[in-house]
C-alpha cells in the first residue's frame, strides 16, 4: 500500500464529501429542525440529476440546468408533504411512496437508466477532472465550498425570519405551535420542500461531477447523509452551538465521512461492504446517547438516599 495514491486520491474524497454536505444539510432540515424522517432523498437526489443532465444535453446553460433541479427536488418535497398532511399518510411512509414513484418519474425523464455527459463538449459547473491542475476559478473544491458557504448563509437568514421560526417551532412542538396560531401543515410541507430542493441542488452537482445520472445514483442517499448528519454532531457538537456553525459542522461531517471512506478502500477492505460499513457506523453513533445516557450517566444520591435524576 503506496501512502502517495491515498494522498493523492483524498481531494477527490474531499470535492465529493462538499457535495453530498449540501444533501446532508437537506436532510439535517427535516430530521432535526423538522423531526421528520424523510426517505424522499433517495429518489430526489436522481431527479435533480436526471433534470440537470437532460436540460444541458438540450443545451441549457449549467446555471438554469440547476435552478431547474432545484425546482424539481422542491416538487419532490412537495409530493411528500401532500402525502403527509393533506392524505394523512405517516411521513415516513409517505416519503417511501414518493421515492418509490420517482424512480418511474426519473426514468421517463432520461429516457433510460444512465444518462452520460462529456465535460469536453458541455460547459459543466464541476468535475472530476477540475480538482488539480486548474484556474482557482474552476477549482471544483472552492466552487462548492464557496456554495456551501452561500448557501448557510441564505439558510441562518431565513431561519431566522417569522416563517423560519414557524418551522423550528413546528418540529419542537407541533401542538405547542398549533395553538399559536401557526400553520403546522404548511411549515411540514415548507421544510420538505427546501430539504428535497437541496438535494435536487446535490443531485446535479454530483451528477456534473461524475459526468452522468444514474437511475440509482440516489440509492443509500438517507444513509450517507444521516452518517454525515450523526458524526458532524458527534465530533463538532461540543464545539458548535450556532445554527449556521450547526449546519458547516454537518458538512465538515460529510467530509469525514468521505475521507474515512477513501482510507477504508486504499487500506484494502471489499467495496462491496462499504454500504453495510456505512448503515453500521450510522446505527453506532444513533446508539451513542442512548448508552451515555443508560450506562455511563449514573444518578447520583442525596441526602435521605433519594436519586438525583
Amino acid at each position: 500500500m503506496n501512502i502517495f495514491n491515498l494522498l493523492n486520491a483524498m481531494p477527490g474524497a474531499l470535492a465529493q464529501g462538499l457535495i453530498w454536505g449540501i444533501t446532508a444539510i437537506g436532510i439535517y432540515l427535516t430530521y432535526r429542525i423538522l423531526d421528520i424522517a424523510d426517505l424522499t432523498v433517495d429518489g430526489s437526489l436522481c431527479t435533480g440529476g436526471a433534470v440537470c443532465i437532460m436540460m444541458m444535453l438540450s443545451g441549457q446553460n449549467v446555471f438554469v440546468s440547476m435552478l431547474a433541479a432545484t425546482l424539481a427536488g422542491m416538487l419532490t418535497g412537495l409530493a411528500t408533504g401532500v402525502f403527509h398532511t393533506f392524505m394523512g399518510i405517516p411521513a415516513i411512509l409517505a416519503g417511501i411512496l414518493t421515492q418509490l414513484g420517482l424512480y418511474s418519474v426519473n426514468l421517463k425523464i432520461m429516457g433510460k437508466a444512465n444518462q452520460a455527459i462529456n465535460v469536453d463538449k458541455y460547459d459543466l459547473l464541476v468535475s472530476l477532472r477540475y480538482i488539480k491542475d486548474v484556474p482557482v476559478y474552476k477549482n471544483t473544491i472552492l466552487i462548492v465550498a464557496a456554495s456551501i458557504l452561500i448557501l448557510i448563509a441564505l439558510l441562518y437568514w431565513f431561519f431566522g425570519t417569522e416563517l423560519g421560526c414557524s418551522l423550528r417551532a413546528t418540529g419542537c412542538n407541533g401542538n405547542m405551535a398549533r395553538a399559536q396560531g401557526i400553520n403546522t401543515n404548511f411549515a411540514k410541507v415548507l421544510g420538505l420542500m427546501l430539504s428535497n430542493g437541496l438535494v435536487g441542488l446535490s443531485g446535479a452537482l454530483l451528477s456534473q461531477y461524475q459526468g452522468f445520472s444514474d437511475v440509482n445514483m440516489g440509492r443509500g442517499a438517507i444513509v450517507i447523509g444521516l452518517a454525515a448528519v450523526i458524526i458532524g454532531e458527534a465530533v463538532f457538537g461540543r464545539i458548535f452551538h450556532n445554527f449556521a456553525c450547526k449546519l458547516a459542522g454537518v458538512v465538515l461531517g460529510s467530509i469525514l465521512y468521505y475521507l474515512v471512506l477513501q482510507t477504508v478502500i486504499w487500506l484494502g477492505i471489499d467495496t462491496n461492504l462499504l454500504k453495510l460499513l456505512s448503515a453500521l457506523v450510522v446505527a453506532v453513533f444513533l446508539a451513542i446517547p442512548y448508552w451515555k445516557s443508560r450506562y455511563f450517566n449514573r444518578p447520583s444520591l442525596k441526602k435521605g438516599g433519594r436519586a438525583n435524576a
